[in-house]
């Protein structure tokens, strides 16, 4: 197999042979079709998340075959299509995973962090974490769904019922979770970095009734914020932005600290919630929705061992919608 490896932290991924891997027990191992660049791999990569496994294979949005299978392995088969995620594994006897909240899992194993990952063309698999994708849509097209759906689709779903949702940062997950939105007869208003116009024309294109800069009010209060952006100076001005009783989600597995804000912007009962990875539930609660929201995924294309260009250009903000890597 091949690789794009990183062998310390903060430096650029290196193009590497490997041996063939092979599954253990309750494994699979699965041939790599494409797989999605997340700004989460960019949190690996700079050491923006604490002890990583190095030297480690990034990459967790991950679409494949399977090609061999381990010992103990049922209800997946040779050939099947399926989607890897984030979270690669879990212990199944902490409290949280006793109460059915693997996603808060004591210990857990992530997918391109602390077991190898899809930016390679092949991986490895706890079978329990690989969800079957059937044969709609295309490799590229659905590999951003691991992650940056899943994440909108646990955080649409922590920020309640509300009608008028607002988005800040509209990258990845947003611009999938706005089609989602919409596709639930909810008003979405989008929020993007100050300036930019080509942004705000794109959200609007999905489907945003309004869309400007993060440093702008709503034209209405809103009813709950996802921040997908990993701002932290963004909360003060999502809390100004809902109603009483308003919630704002934080999507992000990492983002700046949070300044001090006045009590008010937090009184009458608005929340300030974050979301923590994703359960098994939320991947087939999301997946089987897909193919009647007919999500459309804005995605750039690059070879394998393109990686650091791709992740470059993702740190530099120089697409819109998401991008993958093909072997």
């Amino acid at each position: 197999m091949h690789a794009m490896v990183l062998n310390k932290i903060g430096s650029t991924l290196q193009w590497t042979e490997l041996a063939d891997p092979q599954p253990g027990p309750g494994e699979i191992r699965v041939k790599v079709s494409a797989c999605g660049v997340c700004r989460t791999d960019l949190h690996v990569v700079d050491g923006e998340l604490p002890n990583p496994k190095i030297p480690i294979i990034p990459g967790h949005e991950i679409v494949g075959r399977i090609d061999l299978l381990g010992t103990g392995v049922g209800g997946l088969k040779l050939g099947k299509r399926v989607g890897i995620p984030w979270l690669g594994h879990t212990c199944g006897v902490c409290p949280y995973c006793l109460e059915h909240r693997e996603n808060l899992c004591d210990h857990p194993l992530f997918t391109g962090y602390t077991r190898n990952g899809g930016f390679a063309t092949m991986v490895i698999a706890d079978a329990r974490f690989a969800f079957q994708l059937g044969e709609t849509g295309s490799d590229v097209s659905l590999a951003p769904l691991l992650c940056a759906g899943l994440i909108g689709w646990r955080s649409l779903v922590i920020a309640g019922e509300g009608k008028k949702i607002g988005l800040y940062g509209f990258g990845a997950a947003a611009h999938i979770i706005a089609q989602v939105a919409k596709w639930q007869g909810r008003s979405v208003f989008a929020f993007t970095r100050p300036g930019d116009l080509s942004t705000q024309a794109f959200a609007r294109s999905l489907g945003a009734i309004w869309a400007g800069g993060s440093d702008e009010p709503p034209p209405e209060l809103l009813d709950a914020v996802i921040i997908f952006a990993t701002v932290g100076d963004l909360v003060p001005l999502a809390l100004k932005a809902v109603r009483k009783g308003g919630r704002v989600v934080c999507a992000g597995i990492h983002m700046s600290d949070i300044p001090g804000f006045p009590y008010q912007l937090l009184w009458e009962e608005r929340q300030l919630v974050s979301v923590a990875n994703l359960t098994r539930q939320d991947g087939i609660d999301f997946m089987q929705l897909v193919p009647q929201m007919k999500i459309v995924t804005k995605t750039t294309s690059y070879p394998l061992n393109q990686a650091n260009q791709a992740l470059a250009d993702l740190r530099a903000g120089r697409f819109e919608g998401t991008t993958v890597l093909v072997p």
